[in-house]
């Protein structure tokens, strides 16, 4: 299979008192080996649906979904257990798998050492500013070493200048430990900086209305924050501004 994630023909009823509701309409998509894709959308057009159908939380009413490759799941909010130490957080997945071996707990403790959060493993989530609750929510899904990572709006809590901070943190360490993402966001900007290919949905029944490469000339290693000086970036922005707001 050349691609991470291959999804076909894909629909999305969902059956209420009030009748039938399609959520997601004859969608096509695919998540490319080594590549961070976006997902931008209107509110309420089916964006999260995608992501919980990905993670198997949810079945398509029809079509057909094919991975390669095991799924982590990145969620709005942090949801760490207030009554956790950060260590024991970021190893409850191990723990409910029944995979914590030395093995898999020595590589969380290097993640920890690599990703700034060693010297913190023995505090507790409120005693962390938002953006390394953040960051230990991502190494407590990376612990898994899930090859897909699926990321629902991670940054949306956050104040804008902590946003800037974790995407290029969170970039940087998808980057490094070689996964595949998928990011879906109602934030252009976010968008452009951290993907690689970004997909435009319609209103509901969502649909994928189009697909943009973003190619951005930075100077160096491209990060988000970097990418956002970049001279392309406010062309990519002006013109997914203009379709979201025609879908709106």
């Amino acid at each position: 299979m050349e691609n991470r994630i291959q999804v076909s023909h894909v629909s999305k009823r969902f059956y209420t008192d009030d009748g039938e509701l399609l959520v997601l309409d004859d969608l096509n998509m695919e998540l490319k080996k080594g590549e961070i894709l976006g997902i931008l959308g209107p509110s309420g057009s089916g964006k999260s649906t995608i992501l919980n159908i990905l993670a198997g939380i949810l079945k398509q009413t029809s079509g057909e979904v094919m991975l390669d490759g095991q799924i982590g799941y990145m969620f709005q909010r942090d949801h760490l257990l207030e009554w956790r130490t950060i260590m024991d957080n970021v190893l409850i997945g191990l723990e409910i798998q029944k995979k914590l071996t030395p093995q898999a707990k020595g590589r969380v403790e290097m993640l920890l050492k690599t990703y700034g959060l060693w010297d913190f493993k023995e505090r507790f989530p409120r005693e962390l500013s938002g953006g390394m609750r953040q960051r230990a929510a991502l190494i407590r899904t990376l612990a898994t070493n899930p090859d897909i990572l699926l990321l629902d709006e991670p940054f949306s809590a956050l104040d804008y200048q902590t946003r800037l901070m974790v995407s290029d943190d969170i970039y940087q360490i998808l980057k490094k430990e070689g996964k595949e993402a998928i990011l879906v966001t109602h934030d252009i900007a976010e968008a452009i900086s951290m993907c690689d290919r970004i997909y435009v949905l319609s209103s509901r029944p969502a649909t994928i209305k189009s697909t943009y490469l973003i190619e951005l000339s930075v100077e160096g290693k491209k990060t988000p924050l970097l990418s956002r000086k970049s001279p392309e970036f406010s062309k990519y922005f002006d013109v997914l501004w203009k379709e979201l707001e025609e879908n709106g």
